[in-house]
């Protein structure tokens, strides 16, 4: 069935032929009859990683396999959101080992993605906990992966951004918790030094992550209001059923701007009165602000939004992160959302996004003016060693990718030994030619 089709940021929209198969067999007919495919989980991606001209969804792939109530793995199918997972095991004492800022994310995307979150300084990623996954290859044939049986495979789907096969099931270790709730100490910053200082010195905290204020200058340049982390053990272990808000129709061009976007950080940040802030907040306040309002994507306007999302190593992220918010001023733009977060040592999986150093993540809306901002961002980016989110991209060149992306060629090599380039393909490899 030809429809349109995009991901969260509502760029791209391409014309598709999309398909969502309720089993394996519906996969493999699918399989033969078209020439290539590209897996589809629940489009939050902000690229067009998930966009292709044969799209099959995993919607349909939503049952819990197993569960070890001792050693907490679970075993479940591709489709199945993190949302679920959280509803079904945060009540008997489970939680998630690694979780992004949504939790309306399907497990097969979290793999695909190799999705990071506010622990990654001590968690790792989230394919570091995931066990083994089951692979539906372009012949039909399903095969387990794992770090020790088809170990290749199981590092190149890592991360690898759907560009392996169709995952059906996924194995993953979930984390004992004692609370839903967590202890938060929200610390104010008043520059960019202090805000990274703070990071360092709170490095063994489980959880840590900043919101930074990209508008303002001089003595306060680079504030934010850092929030630091840890599961309570006040017992109560529940899932709250609040009801959500939801933006009904886009919002006028207009209404973001870099005034407007001024007051509303200057507001946020001086609503924070004390140098130091602690409460005990619900897992959703703290891991999912913004899930509390349905289709938030449309604050942006009807032509949506970019996020530009960089890693820097830890030497180079003050000048880096200064270069490119003095650029950001400098074009009259201002990012609705910065975020900003420490990670840790990387892993082995070639197109893994995290590596150690500090990231940070702007929400820009989209304007042409913006494709211009970004390709500056890049040659910063990448002269001080950094990468760019592939999950977070619909624009990059293949030259940044290939200076970010070391393990690029393995990947690439990969796909050509096993005949995928022919059979699985996205709007983004082949703008990457990958």
């Amino acid at each position: 069935m030809k429809q349109f089709l995009t991901t969260w940021s509502r760029f791209p929209l391409i014309k598709s032929e999309v398909e969502e198969p309720s089993s394996l067999e519906e996969v493999r007919k699918y399989f033969r009859e078209k020439p290539s495919f590209i897996p589809y989980g629940c489009g939050r991606s902000y690229g067009d990683a998930p966009l292709g001209n044969f799209v099959l969804k995993t919607k349909r792939f939503r049952f819990f396999r197993h569960f070890d109530s001792q050693t907490g793995e679970l075993t479940a199918e591709a489709g199945v959101t993190l949302q679920e997972i959280i509803k079904h095991f945060l009540p008997r004492g489970w939680f998630l080992p690694v979780t992004p800022g949504t939790k309306f994310v399907s497990l097969g995307g979290a793999v695909a993605a190799d999705v990071h979150g506010k622990n990654h300084h001590l968690d790792g990623s989230f394919c570091n906990w995931v066990t083994g996954l089951w692979l539906l290859l372009p012949d039909g044939k399903e095969i387990f992966c794992s770090p020790e049986e088809n170990a290749d495979w199981f590092r190149m789907t890592c991360g690898g951004m759907g560009l392996t096969g169709f995952i059906t099931k996924v194995r993953l270790r979930l984390r004992t918790v004692q609370s839903s709730f967590i202890e938060e100490t929200i610390i104010k910053c008043e520059n960019l030094e202090e805000s990274l200082s703070i990071f360092e010195e709170y490095s063994s905290t489980l959880y840590s992550v900043a919101w930074l204020d990209c508008t303002a200058r001089g003595r306060s340049f680079g504030r934010s209001l850092l929030m630091l982390g840890h599961h309570s053990d006040d017992g109560h272990l529940q899932v709250p059923n609040k009801k959500t808000l939801s933006f009904p129709v886009d919002a006028p061009s207009f209404l973001l701007n870099p005034y407007s976007i001024k007051l509303f950080n200057d507001i946020y940040y001086s609503q924070t009165k004390k140098k130091i802030t602690q409460q005990k907040v619900i897992y959703e306040k703290f891991f999912y602000p913004l899930d509390k309002i349905n289709h938030w994507n449309k604050l942006y306007g009807k032509n949506g939004f970019l996020q530009y999302q960089f890693v820097i190593p830890k030497d180079e992220a003050p000048e880096a992160i200064k270069e490119i918010l003095f650029t950001i001023k400098e074009y009259n733009e201002a990012p609705f959302l910065t975020v900003l977060k420490l990670l840790g040592k990387e892993n082995n999986f070639p197109l893994s996004f995290p590596r150690e150093g500090y990231t940070l993540a702007l929400d820009f809306k989209l304007t042409p003016r913006v494709f211009s901002l970004f390709r500056i961002l890049d040659e910063i980016v990448h002269f001080h060693g950094g990468r760019i989110y592939l999950a977070k991209d619909a624009r990059l060149n293949r030259k940044y990718l290939e200076i970010g992306y070391p393990g690029l060629d393995e990947f690439i090599r990969f796909r050509e030994a096993n005949n995928l380039f022919q059979h699985v393909k996205s709007q983004m490899s082949e703008r990457l030619g990958i």
